[in-house]
């Protein structure tokens, strides 16, 4: 009886150490196909991630809007400085070409008013050498008018009038008008049955003028 226990014992015994190393196989064949699982899932995980990547470096600004926003924001902010530049050059250009014609015609102004200035003051000396003329073909008598020499005198005369008109001298009317202080300077006064009181009944000394201005002024008498 003894003996059969022991047998009994022992063969329990075996079955349970065969029963061990079958459960310690199927957990070492359990653990490698976690192994080879978890491999696998680590290979493709890593080519997921390097296409994700690749696919967001090469689509990184059409993904990103904020992105794409801030680059054509920047464009066109580049594009708006160069067109305020673009503009505050041509507003420039144009008040400086203002400016300038303003200057060129400031320029001929005075140029022409100088101009005028100095001829006036030129025309003013050679107006005592036409009453000299003057005078002296008036004191001609008729027969010393007839010479030769009072003729070429009178043409003389007549050729300095035309230059002289010609450049804008212009002798004031005198007798006949009504006195002006602008363009008469009367002397004294005299009764007169021909002229109404207030005109102008002889000219002593003619009055010129250039261009409208008075270079002297016409020596009258005037009519009480």
């Amino acid at each position: 009886m003894a003996d059969l226990d022991k047998d009994t014992l022992q063969e329990e015994q075996e079955q349970t150490d065969t029963a061990s190393e079958e459960i310690k196989a199927e957990d070492n064949a359990c653990e490698k196909v976690e192994a080879e699982v978890e491999e696998t899932d680590a290979d493709v995980q890593e080519s997921e991630e390097g296409e994700d990547t690749q696919d967001e470096a090469g689509t990184e600004d059409e993904a990103d809007p904020k992105k794409k926003s801030r680059l054509f924001g920047k464009k066109d902010k580049k594009k708006d400085k160069k067109d305020q530049q673009i503009e505050e050059l041509s507003d420039r250009l144009i008040r400086q070409m203002a400016e300038f014609d303003n200057f060129r015609k400031r320029t001929e102004k005075e140029k022409s008013q100088m101009f005028d200035t100095g001829a006036g003051s030129i025309v003013e000396k050679i107006l005592p050498v036409i009453d000299d003329m003057e005078r002296g073909l008036a004191a001609m008598s008729d027969t010393e008018k007839d010479t030769s020499f009072a003729k070429g005198i009178e043409m003389i005369y007549k050729k300095f009038i035309g230059i002289l008109n010609d450049t804008g001298v212009t002798a004031i009317e005198a007798v006949g008008k009504e006195f002006d202080p602008n363009f008469h300077n009367a002397v004294m006064q005299s009764p007169s049955e021909e002229f109404e009181s207030g005109y102008v009944i002889q000219e002593l000394q003619k009055g010129y003028l250039y261009k409208e201005k008075v270079i002297r002024h016409s020596m009258v008498i005037v009519a009480e």
